[in-house]
Formats: C-alpha cells, structure tokens, sequence
C-alpha cells in the first residue's frame, strides 16, 4: 500500500524478529498461567466433598462461533494486507473492514460471557457459592482479560494501517495473538464442559 506522501519506508515489510519471538514468550507464558489455573481445578475438584457440578451457559457456544469467526475476519484482513502492501486505497480500506469486523465480534464475545456470568447469577451462583462456580468465573475472567489484550492490539494495528505505517509483523503477531486466544477458548470450554 502506498502512503499518500508516495514515501514507500513508510510502509515496512517485515518486523524484527525481536517482535516475533516477544510473542511467542508471551503466548508461553499465558499457557503456564493457563496450565496451573486448570491443573488447581483438577487438584481441588479431586479432593472437594462440596464440589458441584453445574450446566454451562448456553451462550457460551454462540461466543464460541463468534470468537472463531472473528479468527477468519482476521485472517482475511492479514491476507488482504498482504496483497496490497503495493495496493490501491481500496484495497486498504478492506483490510480496514475486516480488522473493524474482527473487532467488533471480539467486543461481542466478551458482552456474551458478560450474558453467560448474568445467567449463572440467576441460578444463584456467584463466585463464592462453590469450587466450581469460582473456577467458572475465574477462567472465564481471565481468559476475556487476555481477550482485550487482543483487543487492544487489534486497535494499535489500526491505528498504524489508518497512518500508513503498519509492519507487516506487527500484524502477524496480533493474528498469532487472536487465533492463540481462540485455541485457549476451545480448550477452556472443553475443560469447563467436562469438569464442570
């Protein structure tokens, strides 16, 4: 894509690999946190004479679609930039739609596990009431944080792609990043549904 000041180094291809190996770290790292969140889980569900077992909110599996969804807009939006880095405007504006989308839908799923939390408080189950409701609430919390970590750099990219300055890079750390988040969710759910 070319700025509209026509000075291509605006416009960088790639990232330093610095950028790309902090996002591995940082995907490791959410794994550990992950794996000792739901290795407690097991540990107390294991030794608990009050542990009960609850249904899982039905919107959790349309948050499901949203969040996978929102993985293909993304990664529409990154093959699109790819193809314009030499583009015309209206290629841009494309990847702008898509990135917008991905957004949107990102924010959609953090307002339906808001609805899934509602739904567990009308049965009369907060954070406190049990073991399982606590580890409920808890990965579920921590997991929609990290989601607007994602979020948060979906904006940065953005910000960069509407200046004219976006790396390459950058853009494929963020899309490691979101299709990260949406594994950590399937695998939470799966979690969630067979322990819970």
């Amino acid at each position: 894509m070319v700025p509209a000041t026509g000075n291509m180094r605006l416009v960088q291809d790639d990232s330093s690999p610095a950028s790309r190996t902090g996002i591995w770290v940082v995907i490791a790292a959410i794994t550990m946190t992950f794996a000792a969140f739901t290795s407690a889980m097991v540990v107390r569900q294991g030794a608990s004479l009050d542990w009960r077992h609850l249904v899982l909110p039905r919107i959790l599996y349309f948050n499901t679609l949203v969040l996978l969804v929102s993985s293909v807009t993304l990664e529409i939006g990154r093959r699109r930039f790819r193809s314009s880095l030499l583009g015309s405007e209206e290629k841009r504006a494309g990847v702008l739609r898509a990135l917008y989308v991905t957004l949107a839908l990102g924010l959609l799923f953090l307002v339906g596990q808001y609805l899934a939390w509602l739904q567990l408080k009308a049965e009369g189950l907060y954070l406190a009431t049990n073991p399982s409701s606590s580890f409920f609430y808890v990965l579920t919390a921590a997991h929609g944080l990290h989601l607007l970590g994602g979020l948060a750099g979906l904006l940065y990219v953005i910000r960069k792609l509407v200046k004219s300055n976006l790396h390459r890079g950058t853009l494929g750390a963020t899309t490691y990043y979101w299709h990260f988040m949406d594994v950590l969710w399937l695998y939470l759910l799966l979690f969630l549904w067979m322990k819970l």
